[in-house]
């Protein structure tokens, strides 16, 4: 199958440091090549990828000196090219929310879209409902809840190669861990005072946005000044194994609806437990007393850092390998690509 990949030109892929949507393309693109399909990806140009490379930008948005570009302007480039070429390719699947929308009208069932994003906002059900002509793939059902009605062909969750992490049977680092981003629903708040209760360091590698600025100044970083908490900053993919690794477990204690929450899995690829609190696609994604502990209140969650340190880590492995892998990932992709194509009458290339 000749498939089209389209990134967000916010981060390379994968990110060098933080970046949810963008490293899933790169682990999906590398796992449909490895299963034998044809892939061309519409990214930055400073991708890695063992697909056919499409550079649209010179270097990712967010990484960019530039003090002024405009990514409106490369994201509607990169849609005129992939216009441009759609004929070459039997699906276009799309990772750039709707913003392709006014563009591909003439073919929706030649393309899949992946909404990475939360979907409680106001003005996206009239969107939605203006377009519903396109397939779109959730990657939770917990997502789907705000727009029950829109078109969905299927929920595919995140998957990341097998190889990517590095398996940790003990938890050598002795500490807890809290990784992603610094802001409110996030609630690394909730995570210091788990630590506190517990009496275990918690060590903190997160970016702080720039909106979130604020947030981190008046809220969080008094809450630094604790001998029990170590903040790192960002970190990349090459030093998550050590730093998830080391860890007793991964705190998720958020405050919003979760779409997937990557970190989860990446911490399950290292044997690492989660204890996480019940918002989104948590509940979802944690299989409780195997994988982690979903919990509701800080009592409960301290409760959980002294039951998962007994978890059997290689039991957490088995399970992100066989629920959470690139390849399962790619092959669930595949399953709605065939079955989009079949239902819109699409002829398809055997090419693969």
């Amino acid at each position: 199958m000749k498939i089209a990949l389209v990134s967000p030109l916010y981060e390379a892929v994968p990110p060098r440091l933080y970046g949810g949507t963008e490293r899933v393309v790169a682990h999906l693109s590398d796992a449909l090549v490895q299963a034998g399909h044809d892939v061309t990806l519409f990214a930055t140009a400073e991708a890695e990828t063992s697909a056919t490379l499409a550079p649209m930008r010179d270097q990712a948005i967010r990484l960019d000196p530039a003090p002024l570009k405009s990514d409106l302007a490369a994201h509607l480039a990169m849609l005129d090219e992939v216009r441009q070429r759609a004929d070459e390719f039997d699906i276009l699947h799309f990772h750039i929310d709707l913003l392709h929308f006014p563009f591909f009208q003439e073919m929706p069932r030649r393309t899949l879209t992946t909404l990475h994003g939360r979907l409680d906002l106001k003005d996206l059900d009239s969107v939605y409902a203006r377009w519903p002509q396109f397939p779109l793939a959730s990657i939770s059902d917990s997502q789907r809840r705000p727009l029950p009605a829109a078109n969905w062909a299927g929920t595919v969750h995140h998957g990341l190669p097998t190889s990517l992490y590095e398996f940790s049977p003990t938890p050598r680092g002795g500490y807890l861990a809290f990784l992603g981003r610094i802001s409110p629903e996030k609630r690394l708040d909730r995570a210091i005072a788990i630590a506190r209760r517990v009496g275990l360091p918690l060590k903190v590698a997160a970016k702080v946005d720039a909106v979130d600025q604020a947030y981190f100044h008046n809220e969080i970083e008094p809450l630094l000044d604790d001998p029990l908490v170590e903040y790192i900053g960002e970190i990349n993919d090459a030093q998550k194994s050590d730093f998830l690794g080391g860890a007793i477990a991964l705190l998720f204690p958020i405050d919003w609806p979760e779409p997937f929450g990557l970190v989860m899995i990446e911490a399950m690829a290292c044997g690492t437990p989660v204890v996480a609190w019940n918002c989104g696609s948590v509940p979802e994604v944690i299989d409780p007393g195997l994988t982690g502990v979903i919990v509701n209140h800080l009592d409960d969650a301290a409760n959980a850092v002294r039951a998962v340190s007994r978890y059997e880590r290689g039991r957490i492995r088995a399970r992100f390998e066989q629920r959470f892998s690139a390849a399962a990932m790619a092959r669930r992709y595949v399953e709605l690509y065939w079955r989009i194509l079949e239902e819109g009458g699409s002829r398809i290339r055997l090419s693969a």
